[in-house]
């Protein structure tokens, strides 16, 4: 793929520029563009110029502090090269590069994980949120010897330290109670030490059937803090979450696609059942947001469920971007929702769209696939997903509701009209 680089990127809705003429193909199931002339490394024929939509950096979304939400693309420190039958992907000269179906879902050994954190760490150091929720994250119980559930979390705390200096950066440890079963990957938080402080223990939901087969969420409350290291400001809480995929299903609304993928009952449950944990926990007593990759497009049955709730999507309502791209659609499955407090809060929301419309051939698992070098350490294809990121103001005086408090009108006045809000977002979104 001589026409790919680091430096001219090739990103999915970018605009072309045709600069030789080409052939229009069909074959095996689709549409191409012929060159004329061979494209090579060497004769710089490719016949057309990509526009670069990059983005250096998110938006600014002004507030005193920022939230995000980052699925990390399987970060496990633990390696599959120390997993007995553990087999790899191998490059292209055979060496190993990611594991292939083991209980280790990322790098195959030290290089392979060092190229995947350096390219984690730039994004969420940018991404300037003093919270990151973070989605797929290793759960490192089922990996070290002493059961240590924080061990890869713990790594790449130290790895942001590392880039920001010392002390910069924390991570909310599991609390004290957490399910007897769990999946091999799980839901974290990362934040800021010097600028924001959790408040009491994390809590995960315990118990629920729902979440068999899926991730538990987990909550935590969070508060500011000033130049002096005091708590400032307005309490609020994150929950994250990682509902289950659309990939698999069984049993009755999860073995049929009907248009939203497999599962989709099971999705539906766990969306009631989160709803439910966090009205246990917090009822009105402060603002909640709840954040992570529901692997549910912004109108499908789950996210209907959240909405008539009273939760906000903040970033399809306040954003015209997405957080995925899959099968030549693009849409998000990633989302931060607000109740009516919470959305009080919010100066302006960012999806940054460093992953999901670039190339794979820039991912860590595809190192030495390619002719040419296309690896580098920048954010870019740092994961297969995009980061979303709100501004929130919890130390001063709260700002007029925004472009989200507006949209949703019931939080002010109770004048909502579920299917009309549906309608809205399938105007806006093709998936």
């Amino acid at each position: 793929m001589p026409y790919l680089s680091t430096e001219d990127p090739v990103r999915v809705g970018a605009a072309v520029e045709f600069t030789d003429p080409v052939i229009l193909d069909y074959r095996y199931g689709a549409w191409t563009f012929q060159p004329t002339t061979q494209v090579t490394g060497a004769n710089d024929a490719a016949p057309v110029a990509f526009e670069n939509t990059r983005e250096a950096t998110p938006q600014d979304v002004g507030g005193d502090l920022q939230i995000a939400s980052f699925n990390v693309l399987n970060y496990f420190s633990s390696l599959g090269e120390d997993e007995p039958g553990c087999e790899f992907y191998p490059d292209r000269e055979g060496t190993p590069t990611t594991t292939d179906w083991c209980e280790v879902r990322g790098a195959y050994d030290e290089e392979s994980f060092e190229r995947q954190e350096t390219k984690i760490v730039a994004a969420i150091t940018t991404l300037g949120a003093e919270v990151v929720a973070l989605e797929e994250i290793e759960n490192s119980r089922y990996f070290t010897a002493d059961e240590d559930r924080d061990e890869a979390l713990a790594t790449l705390t130290a790895a942001l330290n590392e880039a920001d200096g010392d002390g910069t950066w924390a991570y909310v440890a599991s609390p004290d109670e957490v399910p007897a079963d769990e999946d091999v990957i799980r839901n974290a938080f990362v934040y800021r030490a010097d600028r924001v402080t959790p408040v009491g223990e994390s809590e995960i939901l315990i118990g629920s059937d729902a979440f068999d087969n899926a991730r538990e969420p987990l909550a935590q409350v969070f508060r500011a803090l000033d130049e002096a290291d005091e708590p400032v400001g307005a309490e609020f809480a994150v929950i994250t979450n990682h509902f289950k995929s659309k990939g698999s299903g069984e049993g009755p609304g999860n073995e049929v696609d009907e248009g939203q993928g497999l599962s989709n009952a099971d999705r539906v449950a766990q969306a009631e059942a989160l709803v439910d944990f966090a009205d246990d926990l917090y009822g009105d007593d402060m603002p909640v947001f709840l954040v992570g990759d529901f692997n549910a497009y912004t109108a499908e049955d789950p996210l209907v469920v959240l909405d008539t709730a009273g939760y906000a999507n903040l970033g399809q309502t306040m954003t015209d971007e997405d957080t995925y791209s899959f099968g030549g659609l693009v849409g998000s499955l990633d989302h931060i929702f607000g109740d009516a407090e919470a959305v009080e809060l919010v100066t302006g929301v960012d999806i940054w769209t460093i992953n999901s419309v670039e190339a794979i051939g820039l991912e860590y698992s595809r190192y030495n696939y390619n002719v040419t070098d296309l690896y580098d350490t920048s954010p870019f294809r740092s994961s297969d997903h995009d980061p979303i990121l709100v501004g929130l103001d919890v130390v001063d005086e709260a700002p007029e509701p925004g472009p989200g408090a507006q949209r949703y009108g019931f939080f002010l006045n109770n004048d909502w009209d579920p299917w009309a809000d549906i309608a809205f977002q399938y105007g806006r979104h093709a998936d």
